[in-house]
């Protein structure tokens, strides 16, 4: 196995059978910067060649499983590879199918952990918002702690949720949309509730339970257990899974042009002149909903 800066790997279970890979950015609660997408998307191939690995566990390091998508990246690296195809015109305006196609190369990442030939489990504790829940729908299983956090509030102005569109397949209609149009957060007791994730548990017994569900899984070979899950991927997919994600991301690529997204960068520009950063303008777009800025 490679070695990861971003990406913690280690094995659990009956015989190490279950192999658990840890989001490793506590310092940033776990933001998914493209270099740790990057690396994520490398170990999960690594470990889908691997047929001592039946099933994988993503969670994330320290106080949550992750805070969504780095929206202040460095501008090398990894991040230079989805940032090259967001091109401008001569009078540096963005260009929309530039966008579009920079997102596709993450909503590539999200796919393939959907449609890996391992059996996947997402543990969540603390939050699980955006980007963060996003890659979280994309695992085949889903557990959280009692008390965690999950949701989109990146839907306030910043654009549409690529993968989320898997909520409508998962929970019903009317609290789909619900949440879809406000990005509130449900707790984890109430995402079991409404079937967005299979178990809640409380905080101090996640680890431990997460593990025995994840060994319960285990006790088939990984091949068969492969079968069982492609199977089963072909019905959503045939329901349209994949045609609504890619839609999804040409929205939310077409999201970052209107006058709600707009309002939001000046923020993001005005916040960064005054000194306040990305604290100052998210508490600025959450201040009418009165949630995710009390919890910070």
């Amino acid at each position: 196995m490679a070695t990861f800066e971003n990406i913690a790997i280690d094995r659990v279970g009956t015989d190490g059978r279950v192999a658990r890979v840890t989001l490793n950015r506590p310092e940033k609660m776990n933001s998914l910067s493209q270099e740790l997408l990057f690396e994520l998307n490398d170990s999960l191939h690594d470990l889908e060649a691997d047929d001592s690995c039946r099933v994988i566990i993503l969670r994330g390091a320290g106080r949550t499983f992750s805070a969504g998508y780095d929206l202040t990246p460095a501008r090398g690296g990894a991040d230079g590879v989805v940032r090259r195809y967001r091109g401008a015109d001569d009078k540096g305006r963005r260009l929309l199918m530039g966008t579009r196609t920079g997102m596709q190369q993450i909503t590539d990442i999200h796919m393939y952990f959907w449609n890996m030939a391992k059996i996947t489990i997402a543990q969540i504790h603390g939050y699980a918002l955006a980007g963060g829940c996003e890659l979280a729908m994309m695992a085949d299983l889903v557990v959280a702690a009692e008390d965690a956090q999950l949701g989109h509030p990146g839907l306030r102005g910043l654009g549409t949720s690529r993968t989320g569109v898997i909520w409508p397949l998962v929970i019903g209609m009317r609290k789909a949309k619900e949440l879809y149009y406000t990005g509130d957060s449900v707790s984890g007791v109430e995402a079991e509730r409404i079937g967005m994730i299979n178990h809640a548990w409380p905080k101090e017994e996640l680890e431990e339970r997460t593990i025995a569900f994840a060994d319960r899984f285990a006790n088939m070979t990984a091949d068969h257990l492969a079968i069982l899950k492609v199977n089963m991927n072909r019905f959503y997919e045939n329901m349209g899974i994949y045609s609504s994600v890619r839609s999804s991301t040409d929205l939310d690529a077409a999201a970052q042009f209107t006058a709600e997204s707009y309002k939001f960068q000046d923020n993001m520009r005005a916040a960064a002149e005054s000194g306040g950063g990305l604290k100052e303008a998210l508490a600025k777009r959450d201040a009418p909903y009165a949630d995710y800025r009390m919890k910070r």
